[in-house]
């Protein structure tokens, strides 16, 4: 008889989370079946004894996986398999992956699989803020060395009430969604987007989810003290030299303190300039005492360039490139660079610089996104592009990586609270960076806001992006905040804090910490030295162009919407699609219609006004109620002995009686002078009761003649 560990977390709010282990998954290191309302996940974890000989790094993947069957669906496709990871799947992963990562030992370097699985959802709870907890319950149970626990949570406001971990129906009325990792002393991960919020803020929504993820962590600790799994696994996965660690310091730090404050802003030089000094010291052994020596030369090595830049920026204030803590690097940007997209621009932050396009489209090119939880269009697409050339890297480009994916999710937060509601067109926005030394994705935010100006695109406010780093060595009260970071400040620092927003309040941002955590006073300090620095760049970004342009360029394409009551929709359709078809060969512009809220949604694009004004004039015909007594344009469609059959409205025919025709009696409908395609002038008499029947004359429109 199997007894599992099981452990219960109160939310407060009458919803539970359950966590057993001991039941599931018993041949993995590690593995915690999370449970609350319907949903359920099971996250294993599986570390290598050993590690591969020259590992220098934490070789950590994560996988998250929502199984169709867990919402009783059927996969797309023609296997009818789950396939590659979405992208919120790989969102998800990276969210678990960054709050991790940062907290395994730094001489522990076995390669660690954790896999988090979706196996039963209902709908209701959102399983992507509990995958965090539920990795951080399998190290826990395991014997895998691991600084935490952690856990993580989803904060929103909803009607000026913090809620966490909302449901999908709470999120959808929510103005601000933060995602939180944290252990149970300090913040390790924050990613979010809001509307406009203010520092004060987004702080103290940081505040009430670690107060929730402190709840986590303790009962992940009793958890772990149930099973027995307190005391972790014996390693030695470094060899080290501490006599030759001291050789390198001795005879690189100074030369390395040297370059790190002489101030050059140039990428490629600096790095020269460090190399040289690597290579200097290298050049005292003979070809086989380096070849023995050289992992630990370099490891050594760069930890005397780490050591010698973080001090330079504690003690002396001077950055590698000479700014002070809060400088932002020269910007200068540009728009309408290329004449083939419908908007373009360049924007340039010291050395990183991205190139943004945006096409416009029509309801045929919105993204059908198909996942788990979730099937709906998207309307607004940013895609990033990091190649590598952006870095000087002289090898080949392959597909999207998770990086990118990430990256572009961050800008696509950031910017997709301007874009007007109901706005007609389908917005493609590209980043391509063509250089990179730090924060590519916020000069994404940045290039992407003035693309979309030069494109005529009617966002409500431009929206910049700034990067924070942090210099802080353990046991020192001394730290230093710093903007706009560079690559080394962010691959040799303790912190990316990324934050975008309007000059009202912030949009999205994302934090990831390389140290065991932070202050709230820390993350006040880099908010508010963000939000100058912001704007600093906001200001420059304006200078450029200050709005939108008030039209469309010529070469864009142009479309109209307009709503109608959705039950002229099948009129409008007609039957077999019949009359759509026909509008659009009368007028050459293209008609989609779909039910939105309640109501017909008409989007009709063209590559002219005229044809647009065409189009939208006959569904206005088609929508408007006939009235007694309105005169009308009509069309004879056919002529009957009896009279002749006048379309006087789209899709609607009334009968001309031959004796409505003229003032004196007629033999036939000819006899007036009137034959088919004719237009002609009527007005509607009356309309049929019980069939519904337009009669129509023509003659209460002529002059009636005098009588002998």
């Amino acid at each position: 008889m199997i007894n599992p560990i099981v452990k219960t977390i109160e939310l407060g709010d009458g919803r539970t989370i359950t966590l057993e282990t001991g039941k599931l998954a018993k041949q993995a290191d590690g593995a915690v079946m999370l449970r609350m309302g319907n949903t359920m996940m099971l996250a294993t974890v599986c570390a290598a004894k050993d590690a591969v000989p020259g590992t220098d790094f934490m070789p950590l993947q994560v996988e998250y996986k929502e199984k169709f069957s867990a919402f009783g669906r059927f996969p797309g496709g023609f296997t009818r398999r789950e396939g590659r990871a979405s992208d919120s799947e790989i969102l998800t992963c990276r969210l678990v992956d960054r709050a991790l990562r940062p907290l395994f030992p730094d001489d522990y370097h076995a390669d660690v699989f954790v896999n988090i699985t979706l196996y039963s959802a209902d709908g209701v709870d959102m399983p992507d803020a509990l995958a965090g907890l539920a990795a951080s319950a399998a190290l826990a149970v395991s014997d895998i060395p691991f600084n935490g626990p952690i856990s993580e949570a989803r904060v929103a406001r909803v009607n000026g009430e913090f809620v966490v971990n909302p449901t999908f129906q709470q999120l959808e009325q929510a103005d601000m969604d933060v995602m939180v990792a944290a252990t149970y002393e300090n913040i390790m991960m924050v990613e979010g987007e809001m509307d406009e919020v203010s520092e004060a803020e987004l702080l103290e929504a940081m505040k009430v989810a670690h107060e929730a993820i402190k709840v986590h962590c303790k009962v992940q600790m009793e958890l772990a003290e149930a099973v027995g799994s307190t005391v972790k696994r014996t390693y030695c996965h470094e060899e080290n030299d501490e006599e030759l660690r001291q050789l390198v310091h001795d005879a690189c730090y100074d030369k390395a303190y040297a370059v790190a404050a002489s101030s050059n802003n140039n990428k490629h030089e600096r790095g020269d300039a460090f190399e040289a000094i690597k290579a200097e010291f290298k050049a005292q052994y003979d070809e086989e005492k380096l070849s023995e020596k050289e992992g630990l030369i370099n490891k050594y090595y760069h930890d005397v360039e780490k050591e010698a830049m973080r001090r330079c920026i504690l003690d002396e204030g001077k950055r590698l490139d000479g700014r002070e803590t809060s400088q932002i690097r020269p910007i200068w940007s540009e728009v309408d660079c290329l004449p083939g997209p419908h908007g373009s621009s360049i924007f340039t932050r010291g050395e990183t610089q991205a190139l943004c396009t945006v096409t416009l489209g029509t309801k045929s090119d919105e993204k059908i996104i198909d996942d788990v939880l979730f099937h709906g269009k998207e309307r607004f697409l940013l895609h990033y592009n990091f190649p590598p050339f952006s870095t000087g890297d002289a090898r080949a480009q392959r597909g999207v990586g998770r990086r990118e994916i990430g990256h572009g999710n961050l800008a696509h937060r950031a910017l997709k609270g301007m874009i007007p509601d109901n706005y007609p067109y389908v917005i493609r926005l590209i980043s391509d960076i063509l250089e990179s030394n730090g924060s590519s994705s916020m000069a994404t935010v940045c290039g992407g806001t003035l693309a979309l100006m030069d494109t005529g695109v009617p966002i409500k406010k431009p929206v910049s992006g700034i990067a924070m780093g942090l210099i802080k060595n353990t046991g020192e009260d001394k730290f230093a905040v710093l903007s706009d970071i560079l690559g080394d400040e962010d691959h040799l620092g303790d912190m990316d804090f990324k934050v975008t927003g309007t000059k009202d309040g912030i949009t999205a941002t994302q934090m990831d910490i390389k140290v065991d955590g932070l202050s709230f006073d820390i993350l006040e300090a880099a908010l508010r030295q963000a939000r100058e620095g912001r704007l600093h760049i906001l200001g420059k970004m304006v200078e450029t162009m200050d709005a939108p342009r008030e039209d469309l360029k010529d070469h864009s394409p142009r479309i109209e919407s307009i709503r109608i009551p959705k039950e002229f929709i099948g009129a409008i359709i007609g039957p077999g699609g019949k009359i759509i078809q026909s509008m659009q060969e009368e007028t050459g512009a293209t008609i989609s219609i779909e039910e939105v809220d309640g109501e017909g949604r008409v989007e009709i694009s063209g590559t002219n006004k005229k044809c647009i004004d065409d189009a939208v004039s006959i569904i206005k015909g088609i929508v408007s109620v006939p009235e007694v007594g309105e005169v009308y344009k009509g069309k004879i469609r056919s002529i009957m002995p009896y009279g002749a059959f006048v379309e006087f409205l789209p899709g609607k025919d009334g009968l001309l009686h031959i004796s409505e025709i003229a003032w004196e009696r007629l033999e036939k409908v000819e006899d007036a002078g009137l034959h088919e395609n004719d237009t002609i002038d009527v007005k509607l008499i009356d309309v049929d009761k019980k069939t519904g029947k337009f009669k129509l004359s023509r003659k209460v429109l002529l002059e009636r003649p005098e009588k002998d």
